[in-house]
């Protein structure tokens, strides 16, 4: 169970939540919904351990698994199978239990063997109470459930793309809060901050199953509405414009029309409240010209102003980003050419012999499956990473412009103003105050590290950079994970509006539909194709 009571969370002097009691327990799962920047992220974080708040207290009892936006997978020298594994302790059991059998069969001596053999006895029990091959096989089938197949777990993490060393960290909680063999272990709380980014259609159905069977607690933040639909039965909302969270005892469905009955009434009270205090207001005003009526003309303007202040607040409007893409610099007609790419991790081959040129003007949209290399394909087209061989040819006036879905581009440790003076040098301090602004970064915020923004928020500050770019080739690396429905909109809007290049890797198939591209590669293999809707389909999978 988790308890948080006289809760208090502010950004800077922002205050996103106060004076609040929050309680997770078992068979509750809820859904923690808000815009962009509203405190979902900040509240998960301190209900998991990992950030303190500015007042009240929170206790944990029980087993707790968190999976933050930006997962810190630690030493990216072991392999993801031992990273999953290590949820129970099982990985480092298992090379104990693998010394210990070379030893017996190793050594001559028959004491040393002795020892040896007893050793690996209890080594044996250990890793059977802790559930044995079949947690093994379980961790295996959890992975392959979340796209990480086989050939994958022997890899190391710093070989796998950021998309797969997510799913491990994914896999990796939900190995450690499975049942089998878990002694009891089901009871784990999760906290999880979108949990569907990098997967494919088939994984987030599976996981939807998977949370929905839960029977510890979980907190979901998601922007995923299907799987809020299948898995929540409570919602926390978290309303940004009142610094409050309001909670809804029901499932997602009946949230929605529950919330729009609230704000129906809310203006309904309102406007019924402003109707007879403004007549009060003027009767006040009329008795208060006769000297003899003064003191009734005080009491009237008194019963007036209290009558409004006993409302709720009506809920504001939430702001919106408005997001425009750059208008492109003049190029020649083929800004960005690539002749005969490969990479490789070790003896991993990612893809080889990749061509592509990029016409003024193009959309692209790169499509393979899980681990295909498209990640890594942006980034030696960004010039984050060198191929293995062939090489990336800038044409005539090229002005790249490159999102990347792990927010790298960004200097995490400096502040939001900082990060946009350094990638836009040229641009005027004024000018950058007012894309910030547009982007909805104003005030006390600009000096907020970006370390401590939100997924979302994140989003929207790489996006402000491109914005002041003037780039006319893009490449965008699922541009709209983590916004909210809003902001995502706003995306899909400046991608339909622009007139540069893009070359789009994402699951997102509204963020195709915007796009409207002309041609598809196809990888690993590097294959290109005019575009036809028969490819789709293809793109959740991808």
């Amino acid at each position: 169970m988790i308890t948080a009571t006289g809760l208090e969370l502010r950004a800077g002097s922002r205050i996103l939540l106060s004076g609040t009691t929050l309680r997770v327990q078992p068979g509750d799962r809820i859904g923690l919904v808000g815009r962009n920047g509203a405190g979902k992220t900040t509240t998960l974080r301190v209900l998991a351990g990992e950030g303190e708040p500015y007042a009240g207290e929170v206790h944990q009892t029980g087993e707790v698994g968190y999976l933050p936006q930006d997962p810190r997978e630690g030493d990216l020298s072991i392999t993801a199978k031992d990273r999953v594994l290590s949820a129970r302790g099982l990985d480092v059991l298992l090379r104990d239990m693998e010394k210990a059998q070379n030893a017996m069969a190793e050594l001559v001596d028959d004491t040393a063997r002795d020892k040896a053999i007893q050793r690996y006895g209890r080594l044996e029990e250990r890793f059977a109470a802790l559930g044995g091959y079949a947690a093994e096989s379980e961790a295996a089938r959890i992975c392959a459930n979340l796209g990480l197949e086989d050939r994958i777990l022997p890899q190391a993490l710093r070989t796998l793309s950021g998309g797969q060393r997510r799913r491990v960290e994914l896999a990796r909680i939900l190995f450690a809060a499975s049942e089998a063999g878990a002694g009891g272990r089901s009871g784990t709380i999760l906290l999880l901050d979108e949990p569907t980014n990098h997967l494919d259609a088939d994984s987030i159905n599976w996981l939807r199953g998977f949370l929905k069977a839960h029977s510890g607690g979980l907190v979901v933040i998601s922007h995923d509405v299907d799987l809020l639909g299948d898995v929540v039965n409570k919602v926390w909302f978290l309303d940004a414009t009142r610094s409050e969270l309001d909670g809804y005892n029901m499932n997602w469905a009946r949230y929605l029309d529950a919330r729009a009955t609230d704000e129906k009434r809310r203006r309904r009270e309102r406007a019924n409240a402003e109707k007879k205090a403004s007549a009060l207001q003027q009767q006040a005003a009329k008795l208060g010209a006769k000297a003899t009526k003064a003191v009734a003309a005080k009491n009237m303007a008194r019963r007036a102003e209290q009558m409004l202040a006993d409302l709720d607040d009506e809920r504001q409007a939430d702001k919106v980003a408005h997001i425009r893409f750059p208008a492109p610099a003049p190029c020649g007609r083929t800004p960005l050419t690539a002749e005969n790419l490969s990479k490789s991790y070790g003896s991993l081959e990612i893809f080889t012999g990749v061509d592509l040129a990029i016409d003024r003007g193009s959309k692209v949209v790169v499509l393979g499956l899980n681990g295909a290399g498209k990640t890594t394909l942006l980034r030696l087209l960004g010039g984050l990473e060198k191929a293995d061989t062939g090489q990336v040819v800038p044409g005539h006036g090229m002005r790249l412009g490159y999102y990347a879905q792990e927010h790298e581009t960004l200097d995490h440790q400096a502040s939001v103003w900082q990060n946009i003076r350094h990638l836009s040098p040229d641009t005027g301090a004024q000018e950058l105050r007012n894309l910030l602004g547009s982007f909805l970064f104003s005030g006390e915020q600009l000096d907020q590290p970006a370390e401590s923004l939100s997924g979302g928020e994140k989003t929207r500050l790489a996006l402000a950079a491109l914005v002041s770019s003037a780039a006319n080739v893009l490449l965008l690396d699922e541009p709209t994970n983590n916004l909210d429905p809003a902001s995502r909109e706003q995306v899909l809007d400046a991608l339909r509006r622009y007139e540069g290049a893009v070359v789009l890797v994402t699951h997102d198939p509204g963020a195709v539909e915007a796009l409207e591209p002309e041609r598809v590669i196809l990888l690993p293999d590097g294959t290109e194709d005019l575009w036809s809707d028969d490819y789709q389909e293809l793109v959740e999978l991808a």
